[in-house]
Parts: C-alpha cells; sequence; structure tokens
C-alpha cells in the first residue's frame, strides 16, 4: 500500500469533487463545505495523534474524534446533528480513498468508532428551561445594565455586554457558535460589528450549512445591542461584538500582530509596559479575539448564580436561552421576509445613544418598540 499523507489525500479529494457541476448534483458546493471540515480534522488527527499518513489510520483514531466531537457537542460548540455531519463528511471522504486503493478499509464505517459519536435526541438539562427563568435571566441583566449611579465606565460596559449578550441570544435565532469564537474552527471567529445591519435588522452569521445566512435581529435584541456599542465604541467594524476579557488572549493577539506589522521583540515589551494589553490593542486598531463559546457559557454560569437561577444544579447554555419554538422554521420564515440587500455604508454611519438621538456608528431606530 502506497503511503500517502491525509493532507495530500484530501487536496485530491477536493479537487475531484469541485472540478464542474455539469448535472447539477452539488458537488462544487459539497467541496467548498467539505474542506474546512476535513482540514481541520486532519490538523487534529495530527496534533492529538501524530498521525499524518493514511495507511496509520485506525479505527481507534476514529473513535477519538467522534469522541472529541461529543465532547464539544456538550459544551454547546456543536449541536448533535453538526457533529453527525462533520463525521460524515469524513467518512464519505474515506470510502473514496477506499475506492481509489489508498487505504483497505474505512475505519470511520464501524460500529465501534460511530458508537462515540453524540445522540441526535435532545439533553434533558437547559435546554428545557421555562420561559419564566429565561426572562428571569433577562430582567437580572437588564436591570443591572441601566443602573448608572456609582458605576464605573468600565463595569457598565461590562454589563451592558452581559445584557446584549443574553438579549441576542434570547431574542433571535443565532447559535453560540455562530456568536462567539469556537476554539480549532478558524470559520468560527466570531460575530463581529461589520455583520450587523441595524437598518435591515439582521446579523450576518456562518450557518449550520458553512454558508453565510442573514439572521434576523428583533428590536429587543438589536436595542441592548446599540446600547453597548456606544459605551464600546469600537474602532472599527472588525471588532468583534463580544471581545474575549482574558487579558493573555488578547496580549497574544497583540504581540502577533505587532509583530507582523515590523515591530522587534524589545518595542512590543516596551509598548506593553507603557498599557494593558487592552488599551493597545484599542490604541493600535488590533481586533481582540472574541469570546469562545466555552467563555459565553462560564458567563452565563456566573450571571445565573448571582441572579439565583437554579435548576437542580444546572445553569442556561446559549442554546437554552433561546425561546420555545421551532427555531429552524422561524429561521427561515423570518429571513424570506428580510430585505435581501444590506444597507449601505452612509447607512451604516449613525447609531442611537441611549438618550434616543443619532451619534455615530449605526442607524437611527428610534421609532422601533423596545
Amino acid at each position: 500500500m502506497t503511503a500517502v499523507a491525509i493532507t495530500d489525500a484530501v487536496d485530491t479529494y477536493l479537487q475531484r469533487k469541485a472540478v464542474g457541476d455539469p448535472d447539477g448534483s452539488g458537488a462544487g458546493t459539497y467541496a467548498s463545505n467539505a474542506e474546512s471540515i476535513l482540514r481541520r480534522w486532519a490538523k487534529w488527527l495530527e496534533a492529538e495523534h501524530g498521525v499524518r499518513l493514511i495507511a496509520t489510520l485506525e479505527v481507534e483514531h476514529m473513535r477519538a474524534y467522534a469522541a472529541e466531537l461529543r465532547r464539544r457537542t456538550d459544551r454547546g460548540e456543536y449541536t448533535a446533528s453538526s457533529a453527525g455531519t462533520y463525521y460524515a463528511v469524513v467518512r464519505a471522504f474515506l470510502s473514496w480513498c477506499v475506492r481509489g486503493g489508498i487505504c483497505e478499509t474505512n475505519p470511520a464505517a464501524t460500529d465501534r468508532a460511530e458508537s462515540a459519536l453524540p445522540s441526535a435526541n435532545p439533553r434533558p438539562t437547559s435546554d428545557s428551561w421555562t420561559a419564566t427563568q429565561r426572562r428571569a435571566l433577562e430582567r437580572y441583566v437588564r436591570e443591572r445594565a441601566l443602573e448608572t449611579a456609582s458605576v464605573s465606565t468600565r463595569e457598565r460596559r461590562s454589563r451592558l455586554r452581559e445584557y446584549a449578550m443574553v438579549a441576542v441570544l434570547a431574542h433571535s435565532t443565532v447559535r453560540g457558535s455562530e456568536l462567539f469564537r469556537v476554539p480549532d474552527d478558524d470559520r468560527r471567529t466570531g460575530a463581529t460589528w461589520d455583520d450587523v445591519d441595524f437598518y435591515t435588522g439582521t446579523i450576518r452569521v456562518l450557518g449550520k450549512s458553512q454558508r453565510l445566512e442573514d439572521v434576523p435581529l428583533p428590536a429587543r435584541a438589536r436595542t441592548p445591542l446599540r446600547r453597548y456599542r456606544v459605551v464600546l465604541d469600537p474602532p472599527s467594524t472588525d471588532w468583534p461584538l463580544f471581545p474575549t476579557g482574558h487579558a493573555p488572549s488578547i496580549a497574544a493577539r497583540v504581540r502577533s500582530v505587532l509583530r507582523d506589522r515590523g515591530y522587534d521583540e524589545d518595542t512590543i515589551e516596551s509598548l506593553l509596559e507603557d498599557a494593558t494589553a487592552a488599551e493597545l490593542a484599542r490604541k493600535r486598531s488590533i481586533e481582540p479575539p472574541a469570546i469562545t463559546t466555552e467563555g459565553a457559557r462560564s458567563v452565563l454560569r456566573r450571571l445565573c448564580e448571582e441572579a439565583g437561577i437554579d435548576v437542580d444544579g444546572d445553569y442556561l447554555t446559549p442554546r437554552g436561552v433561546r425561546r420555545d419554538r421551532s427555531s429552524e422554521s422561524y429561521r427561515r420564515e423570518a429571513t424570506a421576509s428580510k430585505p435581501t440587500l444590506r444597507a449601505s455604508v452612509l447607512e451604516q454611519s449613525i447609531v442611537v445613544s441611549d438618550d434616543g438621538s443619532p451619534a455615530a456608528g449605526g442607524r437611527d431606530e428610534s421609532t422601533e418598540n423596545d
């Protein structure tokens, strides 16, 4: 059996899938969607198990991959159906390898490997929280955010951030993996202010289909988001909606970008001595990383504890914040009713301040109901 690198086989597979689509089968679209999945899988295999060759890939490696997908599903980074899709893409690729004589058997197409995948059945955890409990959490963060007496600017920004986070999750169908950064997924880096269109009332996200979608943002989500933007005052539209508060992550990003800009190590350290990493990032227009899905869960866990909201020791996860409704059908129907054109740059230059007057950075929506 010829020793073939997994990355080389992936390249060939994607090239053949992407070449034309004469019968309208959607092969080109499939290749585009499968590329990030297969490349992340290959990178994970090498980093976690040192596997680089197709010939050395075993059932235990695929079982470990399935277990990794299950862990990420448990953390709220993926849905069970998304995890199943990712695994199915890898399994199809390995079946192609078998047909091409690159490997003898498909280690992914075994009961032992597939048994480690997450169950498609809903988990009876925070996803089943009641509307009353969700409203209690939203009421708590709203009241904290609107308290202005004896609150520092930094604290007010933090409270408005938490209010906006809860409101967007509660009143839209945006998923946590679309809003926050998913580690090791280079396509899911977190939503930015450039993704938000206050004029059309939508946010552009990378959906489960691995395609960009304009998802409706109802007024109850937009209003807290506008208030938060005023105090955040992002230096650019590339700034994440919800930047991480993890100082080492911000410092690592600042150092990396400054190196790319030609600064030597001594100069970088000197700059960091005169200002915090967060201050330097803002001053130099270096976008910090977005908060991760796990980080968002930690925020929600803390808020639930502070608000005294508890169900058998559980807390509200990003998925659990969403309303009781068929989010998939609602999302399709609501998106279909929205304008297909994004707002112009000029329209994006106005935002509403806390007192209802227009200010730089967004569009006037003062006539909307909160």
